[in-house]
Formats: C-alpha cells, sequence, structure tokens
C-alpha cells in the first residue's frame, strides 16, 4: 500500500475542544507561535517586493503555505473550542483576539503591498502592449479624413513570460 493509499484509507478525525486549562494554554501558545511565524515571513515578503526583488519573495511562497494551512488548523480547533475558552479562560481569549487583530493589521499591510506591486506591474504590462500596438497599426485616414480603426488583422498580441 503506497502513502497515497494510506491516507485515502486512514479515517478523517475532527479535530476535538480543548477540555482542559492545560490544552487551553497549549493552544494560545501554539497559536500564537504560529501567527509570529507567519508575521515574520509575510514581513520579509513584504520587505522583499518593496524592494522589487519578486523573485527572491516567490521563494517564500512554499514555506508561507505550510504555515498558513498549520495557522487554519489552530484557528479551526480555535473556534470550536471558544465555549471553553470563553467559561475558563476569558483573559486568554482575550488576550488571543488583540494579537490576531495586530496580525490583522500586518496581513492588511502585505496585502496593500502586493496589490500595488500588481497593479504597478500590470500597469506596465498595458503600457508596452499600446505601445507595440501603435508601431504596429497603420496610420490611415478614412474618405471623411478622420483616423482609420485598426481592424482585427493589424492587432499583434504581445507574450509576456510569467518565469521570473
Amino acid at each position: 500500500m503506497n502513502n497515497a493509499q494510506r491516507q485515502q484509507a486512514a479515517p478523517i478525525v475532527a479535530p476535538r475542544s480543548v477540555a482542559t486549562l492545560m490544552e487551553a494554554r497549549q493552544l494560545a501558545d501554539e497559536l500564537m507561535k504560529v501567527m509570529n511565524e507567519l508575521l515574520a515571513i509575510i514581513e520579509q515578503e513584504t520587505t522583499l517586493v518593496r524592494a522589487g526583488n519578486i523573485r527572491d519573495a516567490i521563494k517564500l511562497e512554499a514555506p508561507k503555505a505550510d504555515i498558513s494551512r498549520r495557522y487554519i488548523a489552530m484557528i479551526s480547533l480555535l473556534k470550536i473550542s471558544q465555549t471553553y475558552l470563553a467559561q475558563k479562560t476569558p483573559d486568554l481569549l482575550s488576550a488571543l483576539r488583540k494579537h490576531h487583530d495586530v496580525f490583522r493589521a500586518m496581513l492588511q499591510v502585505n496585502l496593500t503591498v502586493l496589490a500595488t506591486a500588481h497593479a504597478v506591474s500590470e500597469g506596465i504590462v498595458r503600457g508596452v502592449n499600446a505601445e507595440v500596438q501603435k508601431r504596429n497599426i497603420p496610420q490611415t485616414y478614412t474618405a471623411a479624413g478622420r483616423q482609420a480603426q485598426p481592424g482585427r488583422v493589424n492587432m499583434t498580441p504581445i507574450v509576456v513570460s510569467r518565469s521570473l
């Protein structure tokens, strides 16, 4: 039996809610650790994108995806355990919420930087395309003296390599 078959044969076990104060503390510690790891890699990505080092930023994709999966698993466990945490450790839950608010604010900065980089690069590609099209379109006029609109035959697509 290969690894894929073993994974298919293994039953899916839903995470269970924390049941003790020690489990609650471990959940909080692990969630804080995962959020800090994700913030560190996102800050590194933001710095690289701002500096224009897109190739180096792309290399962070795999570790960021792995940490993100861990984060999602921890958040799922937190949601399942929220009732217990609210009853038994409200201060811990409050601290997690505050830390998560800071985490979301940092994510927003990263998303803004990525959106800006995307918009700039899209603008550059559109500008290059417009220049290429201007050079390929014949400069002719209609019988009424207006500039003729080019047909589809005159439009030359540009090719963009997405690999850096």
